[in-house]
């Protein structure tokens, strides 16, 4: 791909972070880690990892499932384990692809963990990303893929859902305007 990475000096090269992106590509994992020049551990739907082959390549990049639409403990406890040795975790705010990559809904969860684990969040855009694949072709396009890092944003200070709400809002807005520059 023909990628461009804007803020690369943002990104704590060590020490446990939550990075959160939009998502409109199965290919932004990997675009993201590479962005970060450090290993990024994610959640996954764990549908994926009841896909041969896939399990493993996945498994490689650090991912661990997430049962989706509901609280999955589990999830939980292998984002915390992986911020408490020192990993960045990615999660994707709104929790799956959107077709133009905008954040419209975003979920609670990394303010949750950031909350819970006390680590800053990086708000990351990746522009492009929706043009890699079509349904017309199952060879991905080269295409110009942007990947804007912003500032950190501190962990929310409390577990009160107003708070993870706000802290939430505040990261989806900073993506939603790095998309939008």
């Amino acid at each position: 791909f023909r990628g461009r990475i804007q803020g690369a000096e943002n990104v704590p090269q060590k020490g446990p972070l939550i990075v959160v992106s939009n998502h409109a590509s199965y290919f932004d994992p990997p675009i993201l880690s590479c962005a970060m020049q450090r290993p990024v551990a994610y959640m996954a739907k764990e549908e994926l990892f009841r896909i041969p082959g896939l399990k493993q390549a996945i498994k490689l990049y650090g991912a661990y499932p997430v049962k989706r639409g509901k609280s999955d403990r589990g999830a939980l406890q292998a984002a915390l384990k992986a911020l408490q040795e020192g990993w960045a975790v990615g999660i994707f705010l709104e929790g799956t692809r959107t077709r133009d990559g905008k954040i419209k809904n975003p979920k609670l969860g990394a303010s949750l963990i950031a909350a819970k684990a006390r680590v800053p969040l990086l708000p990351v855009s990746l522009s492009g990303t929706e043009r890699i694949s079509s349904k017309a072709s199952p060879i991905p396009r080269s295409v110009p893929v942007t990947v804007k890092i912003g500032q950190l944003v501190n962990p929310p200070s409390s577990l009160q859902r107003e708070v993870l709400q706000e802290v939430t809002d505040q990261c989806a807005a900073m993506i939603n305007k790095m998309l939008d520059s």
